[in-house]
């Protein structure tokens, strides 16, 4: 594999500089070097919420999630317990009606029986109202309908969009209401939903692993990994299981680690590069790009690009392991004509623009970044004006040196080095060279913060082990922090009994200045008064 496209050098010196220059209101940055391409942001709404570049063929045949849907019984009330949401205005008249009638009842099976049926959550497939998962006329006979050919794939708009609850909202699940693109899903159990497929085991490589090249050791929430013997039974206890994969979490490495990261937010994406809790992709259709061609269709990994893929992350040994494993789980369950990805070959295999040397339509790519470009922040939610006022000038003292007072400009683009922002890490090298410019793979034991960070990192492209900065928008709405929700709210991130060694260990001394600045982030948009450069 060839290097990945390099991104601007970005380091903590000039973001310090600006600092010093400008102490309460940010760091300073002269341009955004992360600045993607756009095109037409109407034809992106669509690829945002429709497009799924072939991969219902993945997902129907092989997870064979619609199947796994219609034994487990999977009605339109555990699909809201399972985090989806519905787009309400996509439902047929008629079914709306009895549905929001139902709703009004205690959602037993005698007083709301369309809500506990199966043959509902196919309606709704087939009327495309359950967000993220869009039928397919694979048959091209002019009509949907899942149960007689037709195919239902995932999009993006699946770990990032929700709905405004006008109709219903599922407490700790999903809603129904209409959709509001962009926002991150915070109850969405995604393993469970692969669990749900008969065959979970076809998403084998984005599982956590037990890799005989790594002498079997295994890294992730589960005290032990899968294997290409693994039962699906066995790969549906990983993927159900809150502990192992927490609801709102997607893992988007295909490493063979148990590494989800919180679902992040996809509006004003102007302002929020580079991409990934690590970092290390610097324009946003290149993440896109890879979440089409390895995330939503990880068949691809058995192509020669795909295996290249995986030796260069992983080392040749357990790279290619993963790979040849992956063949054998496929053709142990019956899975062939794959990879189903429809994407074509990419002059630069291997860089940052086709990691697996494929790419999908680049023209819809782009379309994309513009709709979610032009997607608005929600508002924030200010309960005392005072204490916002107070929180935006402790904000000032304590935590400029890296987040902008004003959230309508850019992230700081810098990676910020993991011995700060994590002053515990202790790694050990598992393994200890790969090809440059990657940085050695490094984990610290016991703690889930840096796993995200062992194999990807910023080092794909030249840059430091070490986390990106979040956009801090849409915070009231966020029930867990940090990327691996090791922290519970945002009183508990700012509360100096996490210890000095924590991740993110920046606690203001007084309880009254932490709840001050938990005020301040609560109300944070891109149209509130940052208080001005």
């Amino acid at each position: 594999m060839s290097r990945w496209t390099a991104g601007l050098a970005i380091t903590w010196v000039l973001g310090l500089a600006g600092y010093l220059a400008a102490q309460s209101n940010g760091p300073r940055f002269p341009a955004n070097p992360n600045v993607h391409q756009t095109g037409n942001a109407d034809a992106g709404r669509d690829v945002f919420r429709f497009e799924t570049f072939g991969n219902e063929r993945f997902w129907t045949d092989a997870v064979r999630l619609p199947a796994g849907m219609i034994a487990a019984n999977f009605t339109p009330v555990r699909a809201l317990q399972n985090g989806l949401h519905i787009d309400s205005e996509a439902i047929p008249a008629a079914l709306r009606d009895a549905i929001v009638a139902e709703l009004r009842t205690n959602l037993s099976p005698a007083n709301a029986p369309l809500l506990n049926s199966v043959s509902t959550t196919v309606a709704l497939i087939n009327a495309n109202a359950i967000i993220g998962l869009p039928p397919k006329d694979s048959d091209r006979n002019g009509r949907i309908d899942i149960l007689a050919g037709d195919k239902v794939g995932a999009t993006c708009a699946l770990c990032h969009t929700i709905t405004d609850n006008s109709v219903a909202s599922m407490p700790n699940g999903g809603s129904i209401g209409r959709r509001q693109d962009g926002r991150a899903p915070h109850t969405l159990n995604f393993g469970n939903l692969v669990a749900t497929g008969t065959n979970s085991l076809a998403y084998y490589p984005v599982l956590q692993l037990a890799l005989a090249a790594n002498g079997g050791r295994t890294f992730g929430r589960a005290p032990t990994g899968l294997t290409e013997e693994s039962s699906e039974a066995e790969a549906d206890a990983y993927l159900s299981n809150p502990q192992f994969y927490p609801p709102g979490m997607f893992d988007d490495t295909v490493d063979g680690n148990g590494d989800p990261m919180h679902n992040m937010p996809l509006f004003r994406t102007d302002l929020a590069a580079p991409w990934g809790s690590e970092g290390a992709i610097q324009f946003l259709d290149n993440f896109s790009n890879l979440v089409y061609t390895a995330l939503l269709d990880p068949t691809t990994l058995t192509t020669p690009g795909g295996r290249a893929f995986l030796r260069a992350l992983g080392g040749p040994a357990a790279g290619e392991e993963i790979s040849s494993d992956y063949v054998r789980v496929l053709a142990r369950t019956g899975v062939s004509g794959y990879p189903f990805v429809q994407a074509s070959p990419h002059p630069m295999p291997g860089s940052e623009a086709a990691p697996l040397g494929i790419r999908v339509d680049n023209t819809k790519l782009l379309d994309m970044n513009a709709y979610l470009n032009s997607l608005p922040a929600p508002p924030g939610v200010t309960e005392d004006e005072g204490a916002v006022a107070r929180g935006r000038a402790r904000f000032r003292i304590n935590c400029t040196f890296c987040h902008n007072v004003d959230q309508s400009t850019f992230v700081p683009p810098a990676i910020v080095d993991m011995r700060f922002i994590f002053p515990g890490d202790a790694p050990v090298v598992l393994l200890p060279q790969r090809m440059a410019p990657l940085n050695p793979i490094l984990d610290t034991p016991g703690n889930t913060f840096d796993d995200k960070m062992a194999v990807v990192n910023a080092s794909l492209r030249g840059l430091q082990r070490g986390i990106a900065l979040p956009l801090l928008l849409d915070l009231a709405r966020k029930p867990v922090f940090l990327h691996d929700n090791s922290v519970p709210s945002l009183q508990a991130l700012l509360d100096p009994s996490r210890g000095p060694t924590a991740p993110h260990p920046f606690y203001p001394s007084r309880q009254g200045h932490r709840d001050d600045i938990v005020a301040f982030l609560r109300s944070l948009s891109t149209t509130s008064a940052g208080g001005g450069r």
